[in-house]
């Protein structure tokens, strides 16, 4: 499999020094021809059989999970009933210690210390001690899930001393350009790990594994990015301020062999030591894509098999994406982006949004095999770094769209399913934030993920407010199916199934009459307004242990 990726990785570079080609307009019609030609080895990579399967993702924690040390506690009570929903991998939080109890794990101190050492004024992180941890693992692999490991390589925070070396001061707003000569500057780039004693792993950090910092303390008015002697910022990084590779704290240089070696380690001992089947690497646009090919193919030829990798280029730039997948080898998926931002727009737009553009632009209709769908995260919610809120009366109908269509690998934000209280400053200002569960419709959805949502896939995208689709359903899932939504008023549509002379109900409830298709499969189909209905055959539903009421 790895030499497939290569064999990406080459003919990009090849279009990328072909000074005759428009570098993005070229790839992306280079990575359309490879993910046809290699459409097959890729879907059964995703798979650990050769068989039909809907996976489902959650991200199982939100930037307010509280702070009690008791979320891996959670976990592992909650597992069995995630399994039994239709749940099938689950994305953690960053085990790794932070600068406190209250870090929700990206200000990453120790990768190493996961809840056993006493270091920053805790043993414990925000979710738990180590064993508590292990035990969560144990108990979502016992239920029938992956885990997915949440990675933090861009950077380190909280150093144990400050170290002085020789750096350049360079433009915040564009990286490439000094803001002066070289000169000494004192950083906290001293990460020592007193407490853990060279437990897991002896390695030491200083002012030479990091490529830049922002803050020097001998002139801490200097607004500057300090990068390295020795160092340049990495290539292969998001463009943005000239070059992207700086985002906070102590970054990362990734080409020094040491640092290399050591994000190789700790891949390796992951997967050992806490048996993770897969990773979620943050912050991607931020290092460079060289870098990941090389570590997945690594921890894969260590492992001996396939691992599953989703990598966060928060861009809602479909040409960048496509881009970074193709310079990455396309040995990892993305999280679909454009398509959340499509979400938030639909839902503040009252109504008069156009459906019809609900999938342009996304990763979910462009790159289906490489896609990671989703309707919010920890960073768009609100109050956080990247707010772009889909509003509580849209939610369920994004997530009948992630879930109930054949094209990407759907994830769940915990916030969605279980809703949220939370409170926070921001703009000098303490907002109060309530987010509704919608765990009843979602654990619907998945039981039509589950049961019906299969074979072939019929489009009715055309119409301005209401859109739908049918699921014919294969030999080894019959049940057909057919999902109306609407962003404005009540609608109906039109739309065939294969199933004739079948009788149809909502499986979400909202609407209580029984439709029948006619002699060639086609009924009319309805849904309320702002809503979504997801019919399945009536037969379906003692399978799925669902007992509707008529419509009275």
């Amino acid at each position: 499999m790895t030499a497939i990726f290569e064999e990406l990785k080459r003919r990009v570079l090849e279009t990328e020094m072909d000074p005759a080609q428009a570098t993005g307009t070229a790839t992306v019609a280079l990575l359309r021809a490879w993910l046809a030609s290699h459409e097959p080895a890729l879907a059964a990579r995703k798979l650990a059989a050769p068989t039909e399967f809907n996976g489902t993702l959650m991200q199982w924690f939100h930037w307010y999970s509280p702070a009690d040390g008791g979320h891996w506690r959670r976990l592992q009570d909650e597992a069995p009933a995630l399994a039994q929903a239709g749940i099938t991998a689950l994305w953690l939080p960053p085990a790794g210690k932070g600068g406190s109890v209250w870090d929700v794990g990206y200000g990453t101190y120790d990768l190493f210390d996961l809840g056993e050492f006493d270091q920053k004024g805790t043993v414990r992180t925000k979710y738990g001690t180590k064993a508590e941890y292990l035990q969560a693992v144990g108990a979502c692999q016992a239920a029938g899930m992956q885990v997915y490991a949440d990675v933090v390589f861009n950077h380190k925070l909280f150093g144990d001393e400050q170290e002085d070396y020789l750096a350049t001061p360079c433009d915040p707003a564009d990286r490439n350009r000094p803001l002066g000569d070289e000169r000494t500057i004192r950083a906290w780039t001293s990460f020592r790990f007193d407490e853990r004693g060279g437990q897991y792993s002896t390695m030491q950090w200083h002012w030479h594994h990091f490529d830049g910092v922002d803050h020097n303390s001998l002139d801490p008015d200097f607004n500057a990015v300090w990068r390295t002697h020795g160092a340049s910022f990495e290539r292969n990084v998001d463009l943005e301020k000239g070059n992207y590779d700086y985002l906070m704290g102590c970054d990362l240089n990734v080409n020094h062999p040491e640092v290399r070696g050591e994000l190789k380690h700790w891949g390796r001992w992951t997967l050992e030591h806490v048996g993770a089947d897969g990773f979620r690497i943050d912050a991607i646009k931020h290092i460079s894509s060289d870098f990941f090919l090389d570590w997945i193919t690594d921890l894969e030829t260590h492992k001996g098999r396939d691992l599953f990798v989703v990598g966060e280029y928060w861009s809602y730039n479909l040409e960048t994406l496509h881009w970074y997948v193709a310079n990455s080898g396309g040995h990892m998926s993305l999280f679909d982006a454009p398509l959340h931002r499509n979400f938030h727009l639909a839902s503040r737009s009252g109504g008069h949004y156009d459906m019809r553009r609900l999938l342009d632009g996304t990763l979910m209709q462009e790159l289906p095999l490489l896609a990671v769908t989703l309707v919010e995260n920890h960073d768009t919610q609100p109050l956080q770094s990247l707010e772009s809120v889909v509003e509580p009366w849209f939610k369920p109908l994004a997530y009948a769209v992630i879930l109930l269509r054949d094209q990407g690998y759907p994830c769940i934000f915990h916030a969605d399913y279980y809703g949220a209280h939370y409170s926070d400053t921001k703009n000098g200002q303490t907002h109060e934030i309530w987010l509704p569960s919608h765990r009843f419709l979602i654990d619907r959805f998945l039981m039509a993920r589950g049961h019906c949502a299969y074979g072939p896939q019929y489009d009715y995208i055309d119409h301005v407010n209401t859109i739908g689709w049918t699921r014919l359903g294969t030999p080894g899932h019959p049940r057909a199916m057919a999902v109306l939504l609407s962003d404005g008023a009540a609608g109906s549509k039109w739309m065939e199934v294969g199933k004739p002379h079948t009788r149809f109900r909502d499986l979400t409830g909202h609407l209580g009459q029984t439709i029948t298709t006619n002699g060639d499969g086609w009924a009319e189909w309805r849904c309320p307004g702002g809503s979504v209905s997801v019919w399945v055959e009536e037969a379906a539903l003692a399978e799925l242990g669902v007992v509707l009421h008529n419509e009275r």
